[in-house]
């Protein structure tokens, strides 16, 4: 992708399910889970780069000894200086004699996580996993989650409601808070039942964790989250679980034997880390829990009842996971594959003087399905060829037409990060132009198109300042753009930063549009509309920004973008080209999560933020 995103952060699970001298004699090390754990974050490094952070919970430490460790750094290098930290205390523990049951890191239950903030909130205090601490066993609880809600203020509201005072009003405290308060509760009506029928002591406190209900907990407490998420946590008594929200929106996997439970947002680490076929590794669905108790008993259980329309995430197809995934690696060659007359089509269907390339790096996987769709576009030309040379054709006029074929160059190299004290914009911008470079000579100037492929376009900055700047110097007949993914026109609010309106290229063609008609009354009807929303309550709320596209086609906004990215100094013609909501849907038929496309938000609370960002743009740039 041209332009980074931030977008969701990856969750990690291993809970053993043996002691830890089973994996000794078997593996040759304490380490097992934690080995496991390293493999799981550093294979999903794609899905968070701004920190990361892991905890491990002892089940078998005696009363005075530590039981929950924690570590978090901050920066793309933070899961190394975890594990590094990690590493240097069991080295410790080491050479202080400690036996494997008592050295640090060395547990039962794992939970990791790697950070992208998507709401602007920055520092320590809001890596995952975060820890609510107790002397109760039980009444701890380590949480990380990929999540983001649409309702904090109302689940601040609903805290805060119950007593609690909350220091911080991120949704992930709150919830931290809520889940913490509600794990209170429970552990004292048991405490109170259990005393009742004449339990104490130590026969009182292992009662209460045999018949701790987190299944319970978590389904209560997750009927107020409005918004994408799979939570992670565990207690300090060792029960673990994963949630899914009920609308699918964000992913996660899993995998259980009679060794280990493993858990990932992507299917693809678990198999590179456990050795496994695809089929091995089970999605967990949308509103699934999976739970596990301190005895190592594994259940998954529907939690949520699914939304009756689901939407799981296409940018995750598209973008966000790894191409790994076997599924999802089909799924984006298909997305380029399907481009390919509508790329024909700007070239005047000039296949022999077109040449084939990508935006590095992760638009290749489309790519090599753009390139397979040419080549049977090509076939079939050869075919009706040789069909037209008749009955006895010469050999040589077949190996002519056999010789043609798709031309394909590495047209665009990413050279460098832009990383400068150079502040002054036009300096600044220079340099920026030259993040991308190009491979000299591959083309036939003034005689070839060149049809580059990104997955998407969101800003267009890169693009415009870099990119098609830099491949004009190639002088090519034509240059084509091609975003394997449809317009990028609203706003996400389930995970991914981009919660404004004016980071879209898409609306700011729609709104030029409509100055250059003469239609800016209707930027000031869509903002009252708006207002007019607020005042609903939230599940009665629709998406008003819907009307600044209604009076354009696809294609009308296109030429805009088009016409919008094209530098001013650019003498080659540009063109865009953009997959269709419908193209979208063909290549990942089981994700179709396309909100940020099509305005369609899965929950309530999407159609509420979408307006208000609507409202905030109006104040800002229109009144």
């Amino acid at each position: 992708m041209s332009e980074a995103l931030k977008h969701e952060c990856g969750i990690a699970l291993v809970r053993l399910r043996k002691p830890i001298s089973y994996y000794t004699e078997k593996y040759g090390t304490p380490l097992y889970g934690m080995n496991k754990l390293y493999l799981l974050m550093e294979k999903q490094h794609n899905r968070g780069q701004e920190g990361a952070g892991l905890a491990c919970i002892k089940l078998a430490a005696q009363a005075g000894n530590e039981y929950i460790f924690r570590e978090r750094a901050l920066g793309s290098g933070a899961i190394g200086e975890c594990f590094a930290s990690a590493n240097k205390a069991i080295a410790e523990g080491r050479a202080a004699g400690l036996s494997d049951e008592d050295m640090p890191y060395v547990g039962e239950c794992y939970v990791g996580h790697l950070r992208y903030s998507t709401g602007g909130r920055n520092g320590m205090s809001y890596v995952h996993p975060f820890l609510r601490r107790n002397n109760w066993r039980s009444r701890n609880i380590v949480l990380a989650g990929n999540f983001s809600l649409t309702n904090a203020e109302e689940l601040m509201a609903h805290v805060v409601k119950q007593g609690q005072h909350p220091r911080q009003d991120a949704d992930m405290f709150l919830m931290l808070e809520q889940l913490g308060y509600m794990l209170d509760e429970q552990v004292e009506e048991l405490q109170h039942r259990f005393m009742s029928e004449g339990y104490t002591g130590l026969e009182l406190i292992d009662k209460i964790e045999d018949e701790l209900n987190i299944q319970k907990i978590m389904r209560e407490a997750s009927s107020l989250w409005d918004g994408g998420f799979v939570i992670e946590g565990a207690t300090g008594t060792g029960d673990c679980f994963v949630l899914r929200d009920k609308w699918g929106i964000r992913s996660a996997f899993y995998y259980i034997d009679d060794e280990v439970v493993i858990v990932a947002s992507e299917r693809p680490v678990i198999q590179t880390a456990m050795n496994l076929t695809t089929d091995q590794v089970k999605e967990l669905k949308a509103g699934e829990g999976l739970f596990i108790k301190r005895d190592g008993t594994v259940s998954v259980e529907q939690i949520l009842e699914p939304a009756e329309k689901l939407a799981p995430c296409s940018f995750e197809r598209i973008y966000f996971s790894r191409g790994s995934d076997s599924d999802i690696y089909r799924e984006r060659k298909m997305l380029g594959r399907l481009l390919c007359d509508k790329i024909l089509s700007e070239v005047d269907y000039d296949i022999d003087h077109l040449v084939l390339s990508f935006i590095p790096n992760t638009a290749e996987v489309a790519y090599y399905g753009m390139v397979e769709g040419m080549n049977n576009y090509m076939n079939r030309q050869k075919v009706e060829q040789i069909e037209a040379l008749g009955a006895n054709p010469q050999a040589e006029q077949i190996e002519r037409i056999l010789d043609r074929s798709v031309r394909t160059e590495k047209l665009a190299i990413k050279d460098i990060k832009l990383r400068t004290f150079i502040t002054e914009g036009a300096s600044r911008n220079d340099l920026a132009a030259h993040v991308y470079d190009i491979t000299y000579d591959t083309i036939t100037p003034e005689v070839d198109s060149i049809a580059v492929i990104d997955d998407s376009i969101v800003r267009g900055t890169t693009l415009k300042q870099s990119i098609v700047k830099i491949l004009s110097r190639l002088n090519p007949k034509k240059i084509v753009i091609v975003s394997s993914s449809p317009q990028v026109r609203y706003p996400d609010y389930y995970g991914i930063d981009m919660s404004r309106m004016s980071e879209f290229i898409a609306f700011h063609a729609a709104v030029a549009l409509l100055r250059e008609r003469g239609m800016e009354q209707l930027l000031h009807d869509t903002y009252h509309k708006c207002l007019e929303q607020a005042k609903l309550p939230v599940n009665e709320m629709v998406n008003c920004v819907k009307d600044i596209y209604a009076p354009f086609t696809d294609d009308e906004i296109t030429a805009q973008i088009t016409k919008m990215l094209t530098p001013e100094d650019c003498t080659v013609p540009v063109s865009i080209v953009y997959q269709s909501i419908e193209g979208l849907h063909e290549a990942c038929p089981n994700n179709k999560g396309d909100w940020y496309f099509s305005g369609d938000y899965p929950t309530a609370g999407g159609n509420r933020l979408v307006n208000e960002a609507y409202v905030a743009y109006y104040n800002q740039y229109v009144k």
